[in-house]
């Protein structure tokens, strides 16, 4: 029984780390695509 705990155990750590390590990227992402809009826009002002 003791290793079903640490394999149940063990998954939800790596899925947790693997959603933390998503919202991450996902955050890079949002700011690299606002950065690139923001350079359209500008190029498209002038």
């Amino acid at each position: 029984m003791y290793y079903f705990f640490a394999a149940y155990l063990t998954i939800w750590i790596i899925l947790f780390g693997y959603s933390l390590l998503q919202g991450h990227r996902q955050k890079k992402l949002a700011a690299e695509v606002e950065m690139l809009s923001e350079a359209l826009q500008k190029k498209n002002a002038v």
